[in-house]
């Protein structure tokens, strides 16, 4: 594996795990429809993704500006 896959790789681990963590904290306060049961394909597993999504999201874009300012150095 690639530098860059191998990072990609953890970059994606870490925002399913702090996705997943995040949606089972907040699934108290969801209503019922945004409430994941297995093992069905609901709304409840839309609202994990979206949360994972955009944490991914969120890691990557503080891995390309960090990586951006060391260039800048």
């Amino acid at each position: 594996m690639t530098r860059s896959g191998a990072a990609n790789f953890a970059h994606a681990l870490v925002a399913i795990l702090a996705g997943n963590a995040v949606y089972f904290l907040l699934v108290p306060y969801l209503p019922p429809a945004a409430r994941h049961v297995a093992p069905r394909l609901d709304l409840g597993m839309v609202v994990d993704f979206w949360i994972c999504l955009v944490i991914f999201g969120l890691i990557k874009t503080a891995a390309r500006r960090r990586r951006n300012s060391s260039r800048k150095l």
